[in-house]
């Protein structure tokens, strides 16, 4: 075997390599991600066997947005977030501005249900149409 032909030249699962580097908390999150074609590589969604080498970009949708990273280092164990973070070189997006909560009508504990008024008045308060 020749010396640039070790385990590392073929490459890591990208279901392993996620959870190594904590993109995800469990492998078996990883692995469902790939499943459910949550995760690319080079564009291409992938299965969780398929090995990503360094320069490889791992796009992962995952908790409501687009994680864009690129493989600088493979690793096949979990390690800590400092040495997990030099493995790869993050490109996602910054996360979109969080929108306001609007306020959320609270009824008093023990006032029954609403009458038809406060109800009419919830439903505007939520932007619901009017119920007939």
């Amino acid at each position: 075997m020749a010396a640039d032909e070790g385990p590392e030249s073929k490459g890591v699962r990208v279901d392993s390599w996620i959870w190594a580097v904590r993109l995800t908390k469990t492998r078996s999150q990883a692995a469902a991600a790939c499943k459910a074609g949550h995760v690319k590589v080079n564009g291409e969604r992938v299965k969780a066997a398929q090995p990503v080498k360094p320069g490889d970009e791992v796009r992962i949708f995952r908790a409501g947005r687009e994680w864009i990273v690129e493989v600088k280092r493979l690793i096949r164990k979990r390690v800590g977030a400092p040495v997990a973070v030099e493995c790869y070189v993050d490109k996602s997006p910054p996360p979109p501005p969080k929108a306001e909560v609007p306020v959320v009508a609270v009824r008093e504990r023990g006032a029954g249900r609403p009458t038809k008024r406060e109800r009419r008045e919830l439903d505007r308060l939520h932007g619901r149409p009017s119920r007939p």
